[in-house]
């Protein structure tokens, strides 16, 4: 069981973002990021491009030196990126924040704020708080989601509303111990169980959201829910 962590305990948040093939919403994305207040709290933005083949590394190095821009060699998927950042990354939280614009920066603040005040040592932010489906989601994209998290909740005895978010902020101690072994999507999926299995609270934050299409840049297929589902099953039972 996790032990409560005081406000005082936290010093710095680490915002990864996995990137690939986002040089038309990047910029903006990483800009909201930089503009983030979070009050007392020192925050990294550590950017890893996985291998894009159009401008998107380029953007991301035009924004400053102060984002930290690590470039794979070969492209290995949005869990291989963020296994790379959490080598790097010296905050004491890990919020994960998409290049695309499906997510708000603004929302981070509201994301971590349980965990800064020792309720929880991982938050994540549902897009189902009030059980709609969220404005220009597919409906098959809705069940799919909705799926997902029923298949958490009864594996691990639960009640969770949106296991596929991208918005999940873990304390970075307890994401480094979890050993993660995803290369792709199943990043969530393998998080979640970890965190449900050895009996880590989530906290459900709120957080707005905007839809994007496959024509738009969106990545993730059909065959990707299965795996979450396998994921989820497989970590429910093993290490």
């Amino acid at each position: 069981m996790d032990t409560p962590e005081g406000q005082d305990n936290f010093v710095k948040v680490s915002i990864i973002v996995p990137a690939y093939n986002e040089e038309a919403t990047i910029e903006e994305s990483i800009r909201g990021v930089i503009d983030l207040d979070l009050g007392d709290l020192d925050k990294e933005i550590v950017v890893v491009d996985d291998r894009s083949t159009d401008r998107t590394p380029a953007i991301v190095r035009s924004l400053g030196e102060g984002i930290v821009l690590i470039e794979q060699t070969v492209n290995r998927g949005k869990g291989a990126a963020i296994r790379r950042a959490l080598d790097e990354i010296t905050g004491d939280i890990a919020v994960i924040h998409d290049a695309d614009l499906e997510y708000n920066p603004a929302d981070i603040p509201a994301l971590i704020a349980p965990i800064v005040a020792g309720d929880a040592p991982a938050s994540f932010g549902t897009r189902f708080a009030g059980g709609a489906r969220p404005a220009g989601m597919k409906f098959a994209n809705y069940a799919a989601n909705r799926i997902l998290a029923i298949t958490a909740s009864l594996l691990f005895a639960t009640s969770l509303s949106d296991e596929a978010t991208c918005y999940k902020a873990v304390r970075s101690d307890l994401l480094r111990s979890f050993d993660l072994k995803c290369q792709r999507f199943e990043f969530c999926p393998e998080v979640t169980a970890k965190l449900l299995r050895d009996r880590h609270k989530i906290a459900e934050v709120p957080v707005q959201y905007h839809a994007r299409s496959v024509e738009e840049g969106k990545k993730i297929h059909w065959y990707d829910g299965l795996e979450a589902i396998w994921t989820l099953t497989k970590y429910r039972f093993t290490k």
